[in-house]
């Protein structure tokens, strides 16, 4: 060897060491110190869950009754792995089970490709690994059970189709109670990142309404899953292991089926009759397009019964409702089925809002209890007319709210606002039938477990504030545009200016639950429940109870939100008052006449703008020691007293007549059948 070579081979020897030492170093790396890492991520490769969806909870009336309960189907479903081990990549097989269950091939190929970044919608976003749901048919469909014995019969020539019994929803009561008790949609791919969603599957049916939204998390229970060993070539070798799922609790109703029935019942007619009526003034007969009725404890805020009208069939959604079926249910010119008029409607309360005004001039100090007041046919500083014009002549606080007089009302809101300083407000006005209306929980959420509900309005200052900013632009500019009237510049300037301004007109509207106060149906029977309970604000609550699957009940108590800030004997005066409605010379004596309960309640007729007049009752029985609040509401239904008022003494008569509740009370206690013990759920598989 050379002096020359000598150093070469050197360079050349730690060259190699080097890449000794680097490969010995990663192979260091890879198996010992992330060793434990790669192994889990080499079995994470050829794991796949499999989701086992867990059995939903059934939803009861307060007795028991299923409103909503699971139902046997047949789905017949296509294991896509093992479609692609076929020749042609099962096109074949699809084109067979294309001609069986009555879907296009294409379609079918689309509904079970996963979707991705280069797949849109329709596809499959479940497991690739899980089979994928192409048809159902119900147990009892005898053609639907011919196709999937046509399937049965040749499973040759169906490898990677099968066919197997699962639940569905079922609506045991048909349409009853359809708005409350809700309907199950797809989750999206953006819930299923929310912390409410937390091991739900992406192609899981969650709540989408009613109480089945509101529960969705309880009534839904925890999947099971299965998780499947699959080869390199995406084929199912095995399973690991298991963890079976977890049946949704069971949730028990407030509402009474039998009551509901005889709401609904009330309210269809009602709509009926009233639209054989004329309505008042234009003698055109009357619309009667919607409405709304609640049955309500008094002393605890359950709900008994709510109805809304027009409704519609849940079963619709079961499977998915079409594009077409839905835009039905939503379309105004079809009456919007889909809206829950109860809580979701919002109508001017009219004369009904006249105990909450009461209230408010007596506790103002300003209005003895057991003052007498002039009741003129038309009220002079704003030339406001009673209902009718009629004049009453000096009455007491009883025969304002009897005969329910306008006046009266009138001369209490606009002399408070005088005292506020009128059009030039002091610093902190009382309002003291504004502030009232706040205390009863008015212009706010009742808090009903319910989703979707309205605050309502309060059109007090601040919303007069809130209107004119948003509307002042829109008016200015009608102010100098030369295509509108002189008289409707005139109007636009005016308001441009200062139609902020809470008026003595304002205040007078407000009085007998006109102008821009909106109430909905539910919130008025909180007002109502509060003035026969002794005061109390509750919050109302369509759920009494759930019950797991091992038998352990979680009951939802009553809750008081505030107290009315009131006197016993105030609530007591008012409380006689109303008795005296349905009594002889009361606007709602005709319809009470031979009740079988004595009810306490007051009529309310609603003027909107551009429609006909709302049609309200508002009441509570029996009247010396309530029980039940009823509250029914009918759309452009003329006046209270001559529909709303028959259809709520129609309801009483379903409760407290022949073959009604005994005694017009709900069950106590729970069913004993749900309370007792039942078998654990299966222990989770290792």
């Amino acid at each position: 060897m050379t002096d020359r070579s000598r150093p070469r081979l050197i360079v050349l020897r730690v060259f190699v060491l080097t890449l000794l030492v680097t490969l010995f170093g990663r192979l260091v790396a890879l198996q010992v110190v992330g060793g434990d890492d790669y192994a889990e991520a080499a079995s994470a490769n050829r794991v796949r869950p499999v989701v086992q969806t867990a059995p939903r909870g059934e939803v009861l009336d307060v007795r028991g009754t299923p409103l909503v309960r699971n139902r046997t189907a047949l789905v017949v479903s296509v294991d896509r792995s093992a479609l692609l081990r076929q020749p042609d990549d099962g096109a074949a097989v699809l084109e067979r089970l294309a001609t069986v269950v009555g879907t296009p091939a294409a379609e079918l190929t689309r509904s079970i490709t996963p979707c991705g970044d280069d797949v849109a919608p329709p596809c499959w976003r479940g497991s690739p690994y899980q089979p994928v749901p192409v048809a159902e048919y119900d147990a009892g469909d005898a053609a639907g059970l011919q196709r999937v014995l046509r399937i049965e019969e040749r499973r040759e020539e169906f490898p990677g189709v099968r066919a197997d019994f699962t639940t569905v929803r079922d609506y045991p009561k048909g349409t009853l109670a359809a708005h409350l008790l809700g309907y199950l949609g797809p989750i999206s791919p953006e819930e299923t990142s929310q912390p409410d969603y937390d091991g739900v599957t992406a192609t899981a049916l969650v709540g989408r309404a009613g109480v089945e939204a509101t529960y969705d998390g309880d009534l839904r229970g925890r999947d099971g899953v299965t998780e499947v060993l699959v080869d390199r070539f995406g084929a199912v070798a095995g399973e690991q292991g298991s963890t079976p799922p977890v049946p949704g609790d069971t949730l028990v109703l407030s509402i009474d089926a039998a009551v509901q029935g005889i709401a609904e019942k009330a309210l269809a007619g009602a709509i009926d009759r009233a639209r054989d009526l004329r309505a008042r003034g234009s003698g055109a007969r009357l619309v009667a397009d919607s409405g709304s009725v609640v049955v309500m404890e008094a002393r605890t805020g359950r709900v008994v019964a709510m109805a809304s009208y027009p409704s519609y069939d849940p079963s619709v959604f079961v499977g998915g409702a079409s594009p077409a079926e839905y835009a039905r249910l939503v379309d105004e010119e079809q009456g919007a089925p889909l809206v829950f008029r109860a809580i979701q409607g919002a109508y001017a309360p009219a004369s009904t809002f006249k105990v909450v005004s009461t209230i408010g001039a007596v506790e103002s100090g300003d209005y003895p209890l057991l003052g007498r007041y002039p009741c003129p046919g038309v009220y002079g500083p704003t030339g406001q007319r009673n209902f009718d014009s009629a004049a009453l002549g000096t009455v007491d606080l009883r025969q304002a709210l009897v005969k329910s007089c306008d006046t009266v009302f009138y001369k209490f809101a606009y002399e408070a606002w005088q005292r506020d300083g009128g059009n030039d407000p002091v610093q902190e006005p009382r309002d003291p039938m504004v502030r009232m209306a706040q205390a009863f929980g008015l212009g706010s959420r009742t808090g009903v477990d319910l989703p979707s509900e309205r605050r309502g309005t309060i059109a007090d200052r601040a919303y007069k504030q809130s209107l004119w900013e948003q509307t002042r632009d829109n008016r200015c500019k009608g102010a100098v545009n030369p295509e509108l009237s002189a008289e409707r510049r005139r109007a636009n300037e005016e308001y441009c200016e200062d139609g902020n301004r809470f008026r003595g007109g304002d205040a007078t509207n407000f009085s007998i639950g006109q102008g821009d106060t909106l109430v909905t149906p539910l919130q008025l029977a909180t007002v109502y429940a509060a003035i026969a309970n002794g005061g109390k604000v509750l919050e109302p609550h369509v759920a009494r109870a759930l019950v797991s699957a091992s038998g352990q009940v979680r009951e939802i108590a009553p809750e008081v939100r505030t107290t009315v800030p009131t006197s016993p004997e105030v609530l007591a005066y008012v409380r006689e008052a109303l008795a005296g409605v349905t009594q002889p010379g009361g606007t709602a004596a005709g319809a009470f006449a031979g009740s079988p309960v004595e009810v306490a309640g007051k009529t309310g007729t609603g003027e909107v703008a551009g429609k006909q007049d709302t049609s309200w009752f508002a009441s509570f029985a029996p009247a010396d020691a309530p029980e039940l609040v009823v509250v029914g509401m009918v759309s452009q239904g003329g006046t209270g007293g001559t529909v709303a008022a028959p259809m709520v003494r129609e309801v009483y008569d379903g409760i407290y007549g022949p073959g009604g509740l005994p005694g017009g009370r709900l069950p106590a206690a729970l069913p004993r059948a749900l309370t007792a013990a039942r078998p654990a759920p299966a222990a989770v598989t290792p």
